[in-house]
């Protein structure tokens, strides 16, 4: 299994902005997630934190979901508390593109042809405090240190890819595999996630984890365990 910290940092790199609440009180939330873990969120004049003091203290919920057929399930539940700041001019266009990843907003250009200038669209980021998070049946805080120091895992988008066409085109081999691994007739199976140290799969309700004999440094690497369990029967 993943490393809480660099877990946390994974389920980040593939959530969305759900919630955000300034200094206490609700606000409308629109963003994404930047190369480090930072919300990065696309603020419009009239709202909350428009008008606000650069460190005003913000809780930025975010959330991974994982489509199962025709229903989508919340993997992961992550709330990241710290202070608002204004992203400096010259990274505003990486954050736009991280906003823009999970809301195309017309806004964004906006933002970045006049920046800086008080009536146009602000991007603002999180200045890391503390990370709560829930996934599954864990939780827990992490402080900014660890959770800034941490990386989501580096097969993520192999793995992502791989996922979606096991769930898609694979899952009777899927079912088999985990069925011989189980010793018994196996139920509704989906996979769950995937990364370089195992596989875990939802047995109906249940969640089951299936570690490789070693950890996959490369996405060849994952692909062929991954197909060692759907052959495993």
């Amino acid at each position: 299994m993943l490393p809480v910290p660099e877990r946390i940092r994974t389920l980040a790199a593939t959530s969305s902005v759900a919630k955000l609440s300034v200094d206490g009180a609700p606000s409308r939330a629109r963003g994404g997630v930047d190369e480090r873990g930072r919300p990065v969120l696309l603020v419009l004049p009239g709202e909350a934190l428009h008008g606000l003091r650069d460190d005003a203290v913000v809780a930025v919920n975010l959330t991974a979901m994982r489509q199962l057929g025709d229903v989508t399930h919340p993997r992961g539940l992550i709330e990241v508390q710290g202070w608002a700041e204004v992203v400096p001019e010259g990274e505003a266009r990486e954050a736009a593109v991280a906003v823009a990843a999970h809301s195309a907003d017309e806004s964004l250009f906006e933002a970045l042809e006049r920046f800086g200038k008080p009536d146009a669209p602000r991007l603002l980021r999180v200045d890391v405090g503390q990370v709560v998070y829930l996934t599954g049946q864990e939780s827990g805080v992490l402080d900014a240190d660890d959770y800034m120091g941490a990386a989501p895992d580096p097969l993520t988008e192999t793995a992502e890819r791989v996922l979606a066409h096991v769930n898609g085109s694979h899952r009777a081999q899927l079912t088999a595999g985990v069925s011989r691994q189980l010793g018994e007739a196996a139920g509704e199976v989906w996979l769950w996630e995937l990364d370089r140290f195992g596989a875990t799969v939802r047995v109906d309700e249940s969640l089951v984890r299936f570690p490789w004999p070693s950890p996959a440094h490369t996405g060849l690497c994952l692909e062929t365990a991954m197909r060692g369990l759907l052959c495993s029967c």
